[in-house]
């Protein structure tokens, strides 16, 4: 748990494509946290954490769920879709983690991603052919555009049979016209979706409660909440690579609308940044490295989608991007991942920018035609996983992370050196592992 002369309520957000390893940073932070809550996204994004050599990889479930002691809530601001997280329900049972009680509570005001929603995703990104926007044909698109039309489903109304019938005959002829018409797919009937609803609500009745209400009674009573956010800042929909971007506010003042926690409550920011960068999908990438070393960090990162499995395209540290990343955030402290991956390569380069411009223009099309700015500096050959204190990374190394520092304008308080959840640096109290 934090002290009294640490900030107590956090927010935890990606500052680049997403892939930051925002899971691991949640695993640690939760060791001082009481409620870890999710506050927007969909089974769209998946957390890997490693730990005892063990991967778990969730996509909807906090990843603060594997700290005991800790209450995780899925928030109002989350798109839910009932049957993975019943899935992720039994796999973490299956490794003995206690869901009981409020271990886990979903926001009864969240929105319910429905079969139309998956199918109507996938018709649309196939009708794009070329011009496809990378989505991982989950549905979270489709049902975040009817949560802002006015024609949702949301949890109370998927645990209230006649709410949710009364719901589907309304939007139902609407998304069959669309599925049969326009994408010769099959319609579904109310009756149908009834009968896919039923044993879901049932399942998650137990966890389904008023989660802002909870989430106030635990801030007035002191207790940490650490606020998780998915993917990443430039995937943002206001704020991202428009229009390859999620279809969520994905950077830290999301985090108020999505739980229903006002901002004179958050006491931090915290901003998880690659040593690199890769991102997912279609859309600009100024520092991609599309060439035999792109590939080679590929392989030793293991830059793998978690929820895809898509391969991840990887290039140099944007220092311009991530800078803009912590403005838009009001980032406060700084955590650098996968150090480890660059061990061995002889130079390393650093995107200072752009030749018109030092931060990324707005438009895709004005991204895509960017040329980077790079600083060289020299590598390490030394394998840094089993580093523990930072003196004992080599001198290059530190002077890496030293160089992004002063581009970022933050100090970096957290440097992880491997998967695993022991495999970091500490720098700032606010990272310090509780038994540490």
């Amino acid at each position: 748990m934090s002290s009294a002369s640490e900030p107590r309520n956090i927010v935890l957000t990606g500052l680049q494509w997403g892939d930051e390893g925002k899971g691991k940073v949640v695993d640690v932070l939760a060791c001082r946290s009481r409620l870890v809550v999710r506050f927007q996204g969909g089974n769209n994004a998946g957390h890997t954490l490693v730990v005892d050599g063990r991967q778990l990889i969730l996509h909807v479930v906090p990843s603060g769920i594997l700290n005991a002691g800790v209450s995780c809530v899925i928030g109002n601001g989350v798109v839910v879709d009932p049957e993975v997280l019943i899935i992720e329900l039994d796999a973490l049972a299956a490794r003995g983690v206690d869901l009981s009680g409020e271990r886990l509570i979903l926001s009864d005001q969240a929105h319910v991603i429905m079969p139309y929603h998956r199918t109507l995703d996938a018709c649309r990104e196939s009708a794009l052919g070329g011009k496809k926007i990378g989505t991982t044909k989950k549905g979270i698109g489709p049902t975040y555009e009817d949560k802002v039309a006015r024609r949702g489903v949301r949890v109370c109304d998927l645990l209230d049979e006649r709410a949710l019938a009364e719901r589907l005959y309304a939007v139902l002829p609407e998304k069959n016209r669309q599925l049969v018409d326009w994408y010769g797919d099959a319609a579904h009937t109310v009756d149908e979706l009834l009968s896919w609803a039923r044993p879901l609500a049932e399942r998650l009745r137990p966890h389904v409660r008023d989660s802002v209400g909870h989430l106030h009674a635990a801030n007035a009573a002191g207790q940490a909440i650490l606020f998780e956010g998915a993917q990443g800042t430039f995937l943002d929909v206001d704020h991202g690579t428009y229009p390859f971007v999620t279809s969520s506010n994905t950077v830290a003042g999301q985090a108020c609308a999505g739980t229903g926690v006002g901002p004179t409550d958050i006491h931090a920011v915290v901003g998880i940044a690659k040593a690199y960068t890769t991102r997912v999908g279609a859309g600009p990438f100024p520092t991609e490295l599309d060439d035999a070393l792109g590939a080679h960090i590929r392989d030793i990162g293991h830059e793998y989608g978690a929820t895809t499995g898509r391969p991840r395209r990887c290039g140099w540290f944007d220092a311009a991007l991530v800078r803009h990343a912590v403005r838009l955030n009001g980032t406060t402290h700084l955590a650098l991942t996968k150090l480890d991956v660059l061990s061995g390569l002889e130079t390393l380069q650093i995107g200072l920018g752009y030749e018109d411009s030092d931060a990324p223009p707005a438009g895709a099309e004005a991204l895509m035609a960017a040329r980077p700015r790079y600083e060289t500096v020299p590598g390490w050959q030394e394998d840094i996983r089993q580093c523990r204190t930072w003196d004992s990374l080599p001198p290059t190394c530190r002077a890496y992370v030293e160089r992004i520092e002063v581009l970022v304008g933050l100090p970096v308080g957290l440097v992880s050196v491997g998967p695993g959840r022991e495999e970091i640096i500490v720098r700032s109290p606010l990272f310090r592992l509780a038994d540490t």
